[in-house]
């Protein structure tokens, strides 16, 4: 059974004259264990399509559903225990007035868990932090460090499927491979389901095994990370991204 299936899904935002179809019939599956890429050019409907998932972007049809249950408009709190999200600006997605401890200790309490300290000590362990970091704010942080805490927020309620929309476009090229590696730790060991957004075909291609390519909203190819490797396409749109890419 697959961890996620997208079948026929439609994203739209505003009505009538103003309605812009930012994803159009998008079809894909994702198996448990896999990391599934989304790539294309800005304003592809790529974050759009986790956005849908999440609930973020409420004005979707078709059908989506996690090991085999469709998900409901309206999102159940166990929803959230199983798949997590993590964005692309560590800046933005951090309250300024939240300790670290803070911020993971209220996602746990959120989550109905009882050992935070314990909890939150092994996560920050988990992300390469430490304790020394526990009781810091996030001007006292850099922008690995940030994205890092992030990371450790969505692990909190022990999810199955991680969302990485650009997890590290917003950060230092030397920082960049750190989080990615992390990342990739973090799904073996855990046995995390990755999907993940990026218009890097370099990191596409170090973390994921498969990927969709997606131009103005469309799904115009589905292939292996080997054929993206090879560059070996069929539709002239990815053709077109491998030699940009050169």
């Amino acid at each position: 059974m697959s961890m996620l299936d997208v079948d026929g899904l439609n994203v739209w935002f505003g009505k009538h004259l103003e309605r812009v179809d930012a994803v159009k019939g998008a079809t894909f599956q994702v198996a448990r264990g896999e990391s599934f890429g989304l790539v294309g050019e800005s304003g592809s409907g790529k974050s759009t399509i986790l956005r849908a998932i999440t609930g973020l972007a409420p004005d979707w049809s078709g059908t989506l559903s996690i090991e085999g249950q469709p998900i409901a408009k309206k999102r159940p709190k166990t929803f959230f225990k199983q798949v997590q999200m993590v964005f692309q600006d560590p800046y933005a997605s951090l309250h300024p007035r939240h300790s670290v401890d803070q911020v993971l200790g209220e996602t746990l309490h959120l989550h109905g868990f009882q050992d935070i300290d314990t909890r939150v000590v092994k996560l920050l362990d988990d992300v390469g932090l430490g304790q020394k970091f526990r009781f810091r704010y996030p001007h006292q942080l850099s922008g690995g460090q940030r994205q890092r805490v992030a990371i450790a927020r969505a692990l909190a309620p022990e999810p199955e499927l991680l969302l990485l929309d650009e997890p590290t476009s917003a950060l230092d090229v030397s920082v960049q491979a750190e989080i990615l590696n992390l990342l990739t730790d973090l799904r073996a060991d855990r046995g995390l389901t990755y999907l993940m957004v990026s218009h890097d075909l370099s990191v596409v291609a170090h973390m994921c095994d498969r990927l969709a390519v997606m131009k103005s909203g469309d799904i115009v190819e589905i292939m292996s990370v080997d054929a993206l490797r090879a560059m070996n396409a069929t539709h002239p749109y990815t053709q077109q991204l491998f030699k940009a890419s050169l």
